[in-house]
């Protein structure tokens, strides 16, 4: 069979393995209300602006609103709720030199956070 015969087998056979959708994000697996309570208690407000947390009027990170629509976490990590939750937890073992501080956020109440951030639309 010629190489070129070939190739196009190849490149036929691995066209079919993808049918071209994208799997949905899997669902955040937290509590959305209480990540809510949760951003104001660790005081995430203080750098961050997010939608319907009391006093989360910061402007020295970005703004979190819509952060549901997002694709990246701090513009590195491809953004899905288990990932956001582990930034949340230790951003620095994530993306080495970023400004964001490790709040002390157990992995736990991390999901329950990354939970309402992923429901901002």
């Amino acid at each position: 069979m010629p190489v070129y015969s070939l190739l196009l087998l190849c490149a036929a056979l691995l066209a079919g393995c993808d049918n071209g959708d994208k799997a949905p994000l899997a669902p955040a697996s937290g509590d959305p209300a209480r990540g809510k309570l949760l951003l104001a208690q660790y005081h995430c407000g203080s750098c961050h602006a997010i939608a319907e947390v009391p006093a989360a009027r910061g402007v020295i990170g970005p703004a979190l609103d819509g952060y549901g629509r997002r694709s990246y976490i701090a513009g590195h990590v491809p953004n899905a709720p288990e990932a956001l939750a582990r930034w949340i937890v230790d951003p620095a073992a994530m993306k080495p030199g970023t400004t964001m501080p490790a709040m002390g956020v157990s992995l736990d109440d991390a999901r329950h956070m990354a939970a309402y951030l992923t429901e901002l639309r």
